[in-house]
């Protein structure tokens, strides 16, 4: 598979990587054998960049991800993980003491002693504005804790303040086909600046599979149930902020527009590829089937400009006024 340069941190990671949120919580029942099989998956076929976070599952996402890299000893993954969403969500928590020991945990967990990336996650707006929280990021990069730090944003003015800064690698945003106001200024600024890209919620918490409809029901600990309209964190991490009916309507809309040859999801990840700033891709997997599957994207034919703009003009027609005044 295909590699990109990450950012200011001089390290590659595959064009499209695997974010292991459901291998933690929040996305349904998935067994410890489950997830290393997608973990084993995903390897087998090239992937070289695992995106995980403390927060998954209280550890368990990031102590899945180390007891396979230590059976696979001869496979060089580039791990990030993320930090922050374990306290309350309050400025005065992002200080040095916590980031040490919030990465002594993170370093347990993934059995190593420096962390290839380690990025904010999420944190409150004032924090991205803060001297204060970059020096003591700083310090940990000074103290071989991380080899590189970057931030997840819920915002596009989040990822512009966080580009801004001179030591940021990377900004790990949503962007999908259902999500495009990062295009805009977003990747432009990050080229521009050297940092590299996330793109996550690629699937729009599946909703660009196509596989769901107004009567899906998911189990009581997905988070597409018990957070569709933020109950629980950012709504915007869940179906993208995208009504759930409107999405499903545009879902099947967008599966429609699959050339031959792809699958829904497939598409969808290929969008991400083409745009101009992406890093990698970081689609989440439950079973080993849909690993090698978000994995064959990387490697399927470009889209069409004809179908680049088919995508758009139903980006225009049924999500843009739901999603970009908020993010």
């Amino acid at each position: 598979m295909d590699e990109r340069v990450f950012g200011r941190s001089g390290q590659q990671a595959s064009v499209v990587g695997l974010g292991t949120w459901q291998l933690g919580a929040d996305w349904g029942d998935v067994d410890d054998k489950d997830a290393l099989a997608v973990l084993e998956a995903a390897a087998e076929t090239g992937v070289t960049f695992f995106d995980t976070a403390d927060v998954y599952g209280d550890g368990r996402s990031e102590q899945t991800i180390a007891g396979f890299l230590r059976g696979r000893p001869d496979l060089h993954v580039f791990v990030a993980t993320k930090m922050g969403r374990r306290v309350d969500q309050i400025p005065e928590n992002y200080v040095l003491d916590n980031f040490r020991a919030w990465n002594d945990r993170s370093r347990r967990n993934l059995g190593v002693d420096r962390i290839d990336l380690v990025q904010l996650h999420c944190p409150p707006t004032p924090v991205y504005s803060s001297d204060e929280v970059f020096d003591a990021l700083d310090t940990l990069v000074a103290e071989e804790r991380i080899a590189a730090y970057g931030v997840s944003v819920e915002t596009c003015a989040e990822a512009l303040t966080a580009i801004a800064r001179p030591n940021v690698a990377s900004v790990q945003i949503i962007l999908n086909a259902f999500r495009m106001k990062p295009l805009d200024k977003v990747l432009p600024a990050a080229r521009e600046a050297g940092v590299g890209i996330v793109a996550r919620v690629p699937l729009a918490s599946g909703l660009l599979s196509g596989k769901y409809t107004k009567d899906t029901v998911f189990a009581e600990n997905d988070h597409r149930t018990f957070n569709r309209h933020g109950e629980s964190f950012d709504q915007g991490e869940t179906f993208s902020g995208v009504d759930y009916e409107t999405g499903v309507v545009a879902a099947a809309e967008f599966s429609a527009l699959a050339p031959e040859g792809y699958a829904p999801a497939q598409l969808a990840l290929r969008w991400i590829v083409q745009q101009p700033g992406v890093t990698t891709v970081i689609p989440g997997a439950r079973t080993p089937e849909q690993a090698r599957a978000n994995a064959a994207a990387a490697k399927l034919p470009d889209l069409s400009a004809e179908t680049l703009t088919a995508i758009r003009d139903l980006y225009d027609r049924r999500i843009k006024d739901q999603v970009e005044s908020r993010w």
